[in-house]
């Protein structure tokens, strides 16, 4: 997968089915950008610095893009995982 940075926060194209994906918010593509470095895409969420009562959107936008294949979950998802990109 490859971002390309946009106003809006970021184009992802996947090179494998050629899908497309808009990331609406730069935080999100930050997020994206550092799960690789985390144990966890919560522990790279608490590394933003944002409120905790926006985990849920960014933990369902995550569960999607996991959907379409752009991320790959590592481990149990409980709300508490690991995501190579």
């Amino acid at each position: 997968m490859a971002l390309r940075p946009e106003p809006f926060g970021a184009l992802a194209y996947h090179y494998g089915n050629r899908k497309l994906n808009f990331l609406r918010s730069p935080e999100l593509v930050r997020l994206v950008d550092d799960l690789e470095h985390f144990d966890s895409a919560r522990a790279a969420f608490d590394n933003l610095d944002l409120d905790d009562g926006k985990w849920p959107v960014y933990g369902q936008a995550l569960d999607a893009l996991a959907r379409s294949d752009f991320i790959e979950p590592v481990g149990s998802f409980g709300g508490d995982r690991k995501v190579d990109r």
